[in-house]
């Protein structure tokens, strides 16, 4: 345990069809409607003749393969960690992607994990790295489907922690109630979903009983609000203070943990539904080579610390999913 560490209490997307109708009366009879006759049929046998013509116009041109340089395949990466960081990582996991599977790449970093969530869902975006509980919206949501989970320290399971500032005096969950929160993201596992269960189990309503709320935008800018005095509660993932430590080395004495989660399925790479399977294939086999060479994994740890890829299917999560259930977190409250 970290000095710093006061307490523990351990509890997440024209054809214009354009109707040429000729709609032509007969008002005269005998020679002007013989006349009339060989006018119409005219007209038809220039319809006839142009028709080819109008439907090539109007049809939509093909789309291109997904993952060539004219539809490339993007990523959407997620503004969990500095947003330097991520972005380097980002560009830096689509290159070497792109090298292992042949396909043009794109890595872009969403404004918030709703972004993400909704970039996917509109095609926008072919593959995620969404977090736990952004994972579970766009299931639910769009059908993204999980395909491979990071591990850290061996895990492909993380927990969450409830920090405080050191002057603050809080010393308890209890002592959070009527306290300014940082939290990440509304769609934030560990850095909002989670810790406001555990602050419920422990007698402190978060829909009533708290002062200030702000969304920070990551856990390092949370563990920052709470250390510059700005928040007097935050959450992020055990242990977010890493980040900026190299920075504030004093961050473990002015920044407490007094709670931690349970345990949270990691976050990982997921894929939009209209994937074909042998690119989502190719894809998956990319990542996994990634792993194997020092590049690749350089890469995973600049962008989100991810040490390792597991393969995992949505069932993965049944378990998180139970917690959220018995905790009265309802998937479709969230799902707009």
């Amino acid at each position: 345990m970290r000095d710093g560490v006061r307490r523990r209490e351990v509890m997440p997307r024209e054809t214009l069809t354009k109707v040429l109708h000729i709609e032509i009366k007969r008002k005269q009879k005998g020679r002007e409607g013989k006349e009339m006759k060989r006018y119409i049929l005219l007209i038809v046998g220039a319809v006839v003749l142009l028709a080819p013509i109008l439907v090539s116009g109007c049809a939509p041109a093909g789309s291109p393969e997904l993952g060539s340089p004219e539809n490339p395949i993007i990523i959407a990466f997620v503004p969990s960690g500095e947003m330097e960081r991520v972005t380097a990582g980002g560009e830096a996991v689509a290159e070497l992607l792109a090298e292992e599977t042949g396909y043009t790449i794109e890595s872009t970093v969403a404004t918030s994990y709703a972004a993400a969530i909704e970039a996917m869902g509109a095609g926008e975006a072919q593959v995620g790295m969404l977090a736990t509980f952004a994972y579970l919206l766009a299931h639910e949501k769009y059908d993204v489907e999980v395909g491979l989970v990071s591990v850290r320290y061996g895990s492909p399971y993380y927990t969450g922690q409830i920090i405080v500032g050191a002057d603050t005096g809080i010393e308890t969950l209890a002592d959070v109630a009527g306290r300014s929160v940082c939290w990440v993201d509304a769609t934030s596992t560990s850095g909002y979903i989670i810790p406001r269960v555990v602050l419920g189990a422990a007698g402190v309503d978060p829909e009533s009983d708290l002062g200030q709320e702000v969304e920070a935008g990551s856990h390092d800018l949370v563990v920052m609000s709470v250390y510059s005095g700005d928040c007097e509660v935050g959450a992020t993932y055990v242990d977010a203070r890493d980040v900026v430590a190299g920075d504030f080395p004093d961050v473990f004495d002015k920044v407490l943990v007094i709670a931690e989660s349970p345990e949270i399925p990691n976050d990982g790479v997921q894929f939009a539904p209209d994937v074909p399977d042998e690119v989502r294939e190719s894809l998956i086999a990319g990542f996994l080579a990634m792993t194997e060479t020092e590049e690749g994994l350089e890469a995973l740890d600049i962008a989100y610390d991810w040490g390792d890829l597991v393969e995992k299917d949505d069932s993965f999560y049944d378990g998180f999913r139970q917690t959220l259930d018995a905790a009265g977190v309802v998937l479709d409250e969230y799902v707009d």
